[in-house]
C-alpha cells in the first residue's frame, strides 16, 4: 500500500494511449485519470475510459475518472503546419472564422469563437498561448479584430486565447459542454470539472443540466475550476455549491498576473479546507518534464509547497498527456509528495477547526475521536464504513497521521473515494451488524496483506447497523480477535 496521502491526477492523451502504457502510468502512482474534453473525440474518450476501468479491475484499485469540460475556452483555429511567426510591431487580423483567412493579409489568425469580436474594444489586450504572445487591439469590425503584436513568438494551431480584464460575451456552459456532459454521464464518469467558473450560478446550471440529461447520475461530483478573477470574488458561494475546486493556475495566471497566483493558491486551498471541500492544485507542476526526464528544482519546490498548503491532490497535464516522459513524471510527483508529507508536521498546513468545517452532524466529532484514539494508541490504521462517502470525506479532512481504509458497499462511492486525501477504498458487501463490519475489515486487510493479526485498528461508522450498538460509533479492535 502506497503511504502517500495526497492524490495524483494524471491527464491522458497520445503519450499514454495504449493499454500497456496506460497500465504502466497508473501503476506508477496515478489515483485519478483526467479526460480533457478540449481535445479528442468521444470515441477517443470512450476507448480510454474503457481501458481505465479494465486496468482498475485488474489491479483491484479504484481509478477515479475526472471529465474536464472545455467551457467557453477561446482558441486559435487551424494554422499552417509549423505555425506562423509573429514579430513585435506586426499587424494582424483575428477573423471570426475557424479556418485561415483568404483575404491576403500576411498575418491572419483564425478564431474558433465568433463572439470574440463583440467582447473586445480598441486597446484591449489579447493573450495567446497561455500569455506567451500578446496583442493589442487597434480596431474592431463586425467579424474581425485588427491588432498589433506587442510580444512576439511562434503561434501554432489551437492555442488558447485570453482577454484579461474583458467581460466575455459567451455562455459559461456551452452547447459543446452539454453534449460532452451527456456523454460523460453515459460513461459514468466520477467527477466533472467545470471550466472558467465565474460564479456559483455556473455550478447550479450544470447540476440542472445533469437532472435534465440523466437524473440517475445526480450524485456525480462537480469540481469548479478557478481560472478567472470573478471566481475568486465569489469563492465562498462557489465552495458552498461545488463538491470541490481546482486551482487552475495556467489561465488564472494569465487572466490576473503571475505574481499573485501563489497568494491565490494558498487562499483557495485554505478556504476549501475550511469548507471541507476537495481541492486539486494544477497546471505546469512538472512542466519541464514534457521534454526532460527530471524536473527543475523550482518545480519540485512547487509540488512540495502545494502539499504543505494542504492540497488534496496534485495534477499533471501535458506532462502525461503529450510529454516525452509520462511515467517518469508520475514517479517523480509521487516521490516529491511523499518526501513533503514526511515533513508536514514541521511546515505543513494547520488543520481546520470544527467551527471552520461548519458540519451540522456528528461526523466531525466521530472523525476527531478516531484521530485522537489513533494518535494515543499504537494502531495500524483507521477503518471507515461509509455508504455515500460523507464520513470518509470528513475523516480525510481532519488529516490523521495513520492510513485510512474506507469500506463501502456502493460502487459509485468506491470509485469517487479515489480522489480523497489519505483514503484507500475497498468495495465490500453490505454489513448489517457491527460484528460483520469487523469481519469485513479483517478479511480485506488479511487478503491484501496490509497488516497482521494482533495489530490494532480504529473502526468508525457513520451509518446505522443492526445490533445493540448505536449507529454512529468509534471503537478500538485487535485484528484476529474473533479468530
Amino acid at each position: 500500500m502506497n503511504n502517500r496521502k495526497a492524490k495524483i491526477v494524471a491527464t491522458v492523451g497520445p503519450a499514454c494511449d495504449t493499454l500497456d502504457k496506460l497500465r504502466e502510468l497508473i501503476l506508477s502512482g496515478v489515483d485519478v485519470v483526467r479526460m480533457n474534453f478540449s481535445h479528442g473525440t468521444h470515441d477517443d474518450h470512450r476507448r480510454r475510459i474503457g481501458m481505465v476501468r479494465q486496468i482498475s479491475e485488474e489491479i483491484k484499485k479504484p481509478i477515479t475518472i475526472l471529465q474536464d469540460l472545455q467551457g467557453p475556452k477561446m482558441r486559435v483555429g487551424n494554422l499552417p503546419d509549423g505555425g506562423i511567426m509573429l514579430n513585435v510591431g506586426d499587424d494582424v487580423v483575428l477573423s471570426a472564422s475557424s479556418e485561415p483567412s483568404e483575404s491576403g493579409v500576411e498575418h491572419a489568425i483564425p478564431m474558433e469563437v465568433p463572439e470574440l469580436a463583440r467582447s473586445v474594444r480598441k486597446g484591449s489586450r489579447v493573450l495567446l498561448d497561455d500569455g506567451r504572445l500578446e496583442l493589442e487591439v487597434t480596431g474592431v469590425r463586425m467579424d474581425a479584430i485588427e491588432a498589433k503584436v506587442v510580444m512576439g513568438g511562434k503561434l501554432t494551431s489551437h492555442k488558447g486565447v485570453n482577454l484579461p480584464g474583458t467581460e466575455i460575451l459567451i455562455p459559461g456552459f456551452t452547447e459543446k459542454d452539454r453534449v460532452d456532459l451527456a456523454f460523460g454521464l453515459e460513461q459514468e464518469v466520477d467527477y466533472v470539472a467545470i471550466s472558467f467558473v465565474r460564479s456559483s450560478e455556473d455550478i447550479k446550471i450544470v447540476r440542472r443540466a445533469i437532472s435534465e440529461i440523466n437524473p440517475e447520475r445526480m450524485d456525480t461530483r462537480l469540481i469548479a475550476k478557478l481560472e478567472r478573477p470573478e471566481a475568486i470574488a465569489d469563492l465562498d458561494a462557489i465552495l458552498d455549491t461545488a463538491d470541490g475546486v481546482m486551482v487552475a493556475r495556467g489561465d488564472l495566471g494569465v487572466e490576473t498576473s503571475p505574481q499573485i497566483v501563489p497568494i491565490m493558491q494558498k487562499l483557495i486551498i485554505e478556504a476549501a479546507n475550511k469548507k471541507s471541500r476537495q481541492v486539486i492544485t494544477a497546471t505546469q507542476m512538472l512542466e519541464s518534464m514534457m521534454q526532460n526526464p527530471r524536473p527543475t528544482r523550482a518545480e519540485a519546490s512547487d509540488v512540495a509547497n502545494a502539499v504543505f498548503d494542504g492540497t488534496d491532490a496534485v495534477m499533471l497535464s501535458g506532462e502525461t498527456a503529450s510529454g516525452a516522459f509520462p511515467i517518469e513524471a508520475v514517479k517523480m510527483m509521487d516521490a516529491i509528495v511523499q518526501e513533503a508529507e514526511a515533513h508536514t508536521n514541521e511546515w505543513g498546513h494547520c488543520h481546520p477547526t470544527p467551527d471552520a468545517l461548519g458540519l451540522q452532524d456528528d461526523s466531525y466529532s466521530l472523525a476527531r475521536a478516531a484521530k485522537e484514539l489513533a494518535h494515543d494508541t499504537d494502531v495500524a490504521c483507521i477503518a471507515v464504513f461509509t455508504r455515500g462517502g460523507h464520513t470518509a470525506r470528513v475523516m480525510s479532512m481532519v488529516r490523521p497521521d495513520v492510513p485510512v481504509l474506507a469500506f463501502t458497499p456502493d460502487k459509485r462511492t468506491y470509485l469517487r473515494l479515489g480522489l480523497y486525501w489519505g483514503i484507500t477504498p475497498f468495495l465490500v458487501p453490505f454489513a448489517s451488524t457491527v460484528e460483520s463490519m469487523i469481519r469485513t475489515v479483517e478479511e480485506a486487510i488479511f487478503e491484501s496483506s496490509l497488516m497482521k493479526a494482533g495489530q490494532q485498528v480504529v473502526l468508525i461508522s457513520g451509518f446505522p447497523v443492526g445490533g445493540k450498538r448505536p449507529p454512529n460509533f468509534v471503537l478500538l479492535h485487535t485484528l484476529g480477535e474473533y479468530g
